[in-house]
Order: structure tokens, then sequence, then C-alpha cells
């Protein structure tokens, strides 16, 4: 699925992979089936390097068994994030890992409440966005960037992508990057603007990795493989472009009001770049 045809409820998405609710039928590895028994499985999310995320169980025991196949994520490097994180934020807790020549596979405690993109949430944006934008306003003070061991800052990304470069292609990229070349979209990321503030972002802040509980407040975070030091925006630019995908335009605005910060248009746009050209593989 291409930028092009990204619908609602779809958070980040592209022709390398697409990133959204799989279907019911889809192949349940056997790891998965192993670690459910006799329990219910039910997919729920497909990431843009096609793992799957399972849900074992229901109810306040249930957990989650996110799949990597090989070549996917490396769940080990989530993994450690989640560790770190865990002792600043709620994070799941992780309850075992395990490969086999069909992939690896990380199980974790299931958290309260649900993403921010369910049919509940996604009718009442006002609320989702608000949530959106306090919780991540938390997180970026709750942990310690003086202390975190991840980097996800301009240089490492912009390093990782420069190694890549032969592969890049406009066609893959938003609709807004689009008339760009490589050589005109890599000469503009060599200019990135001067930090705001360091922090320990998420590095994967669109919607649905926010947790909410039943009252709109954030119950918890998920998906912190990309997990890592930078600049704030960083993470504000991609949080306030799903509120796009995900609720619909005029959301923007909002969602920076909950952090409490002005809009920043030439980090935004910078960092936005940065990201749609960086590997799908670190998007989960």
């Amino acid at each position: 699925m291409s930028w092009k045809g990204l619908s609602s409820g779809e958070a980040c998405s592209d022709d390398a992979g697409w990133s959204g609710e799989p279907h019911p039928d889809i192949f349940v590895p056997r790891a998965v089936r192993d670690a459910a028994g006799p329990e219910p499985i039910r997919p729920v999310w497909r990431n843009e390097a096609a793992g799957v995320t399972f849900q074992v169980g229901v109810g306040i025991d249930r957990r989650f068994v996110k799949w990597s196949p090989p070549g996917g994520i490396d769940l080990t490097g989530e993994a450690a994030r989640l560790r770190w994180a865990a002792a600043h934020v709620t994070v799941p807790l992780i309850l075992g890992m395990g490969s086999d020549d069909q992939g690896s596979t990380l199980i974790t405690a299931g958290l309260p409440g649900e993403n921010a993109v369910t049919a509940r949430w996604k009718a009442d944006p006002a609320k989702a966005v608000a949530a959106i934008g306090a919780g991540l306003r938390e997180l970026h003070e709750a942990a310690p960037a003086s202390t975190c061991p991840f980097d996800w800052t301009q240089p490492a990304r912009l390093g990782e992508i420069l190694s890549g470069a032969g592969r890049l292609d406009p066609g893959d990229w938003h609709p807004e990057h689009q008339d760009l070349t490589v050589e005109l979209a890599l000469a503009r990321l060599e200019h990135p603007p001067d930090v705001d503030r360091a922090v320990v972002c998420h590095g994967d802040a669109c919607a649905p990795n926010t947790l909410l509980a039943d009252d709109g407040t954030v119950s918890g975070r998920v998906d912190l493989g990309a997990l890592g030091v930078a600049d704030r925006w960083a993470d504000l630019a991609i949080a306030t472009w799903s509120t796009n995908w995900n609720y619909g335009p005029g959301w923007e605005r909002p969602l920076l009001e909950a952090y409490g910060i002005e809009p920043d248009p030439e980090r935004t746009a910078y960092y936005r770049l940065l990201w749609d050209l960086g590997p799908r593989r670190l998007r989960t």
C-alpha cells in the first residue's frame, strides 16, 4: 500500500509495507500458537516490516506476542528499551522472548486501556489527541535523557539513511515529498535545524502507540523499538502528522497545545522528511 492509499487508522504506511489492523485469518506462526496454548489468539496489528502483534487470552490477564519474521524488526533492541523505560514511564512488562526458523517473538503483559485509534477514540478525536499530546510531554519530562543509553539523534539517523541511499525511491515517500529528487532530499537533510531540546523520544509517536484508559488519560505506551535521545521535535513532528492519518485534518495544533508548545514549521518539516526517508524496519 502506498502513501496515496493510506486510510484512517493505518498509522504509517508506504510501498515497502503497510501498517494497520491485519486480516483475522492472517498466518499465525508456530511460536505464537505455542505461547497461546488453548487460549484464543487475535491478530491486532501488522507493522511495516511484515511483523504481527497477536493478543493471547482476554481480559486483565491477556498478553501480547509480537512476532517478527527473519530480517524484520530487531526485537532484542525493543526489549532492551522496554526494560530501561519501565523505570520511568508505564510500558509493557516483558514476559519472555524466543526465536526459531520462522522468526522471533517478544511476549509482554497487557496494559489497561486500548490504543488511540480504535473506533471509540476515532469518534472522540478531541479527547484522544489531547491525551496523546499530554502523554508525549509526560514521557519527555519523566525519562532522563542524561542517562538514556539509546541514540535516535539526527546524525545517527541520517548516517543510516546515507548508508542505504542507493535504495531510496521517491515513489515510496509521502506525497508532500514526492516532488523531491533523492539528491535534493538528502541535501536538505544535511542541514538540520538547531536542537530545541534533547529528550528521550518514543521513536514511533504515531497515535496507535499510545494506550488510553476509559477516562481518556494515557495508560501506557507500546512499540518502543526506536526509543532514544533526540530533539523533541523528532517525536512531535510525527505525532502531529499522525493525527491527519488517523483523525483527519485540524488536529495538529490541539496536540501541540496539549503538549504545551507552539508550532515550529521548520523543525516539523525537517523531522518529517527525516522520518520519511528513514528505515521502515525500525517502525513498529
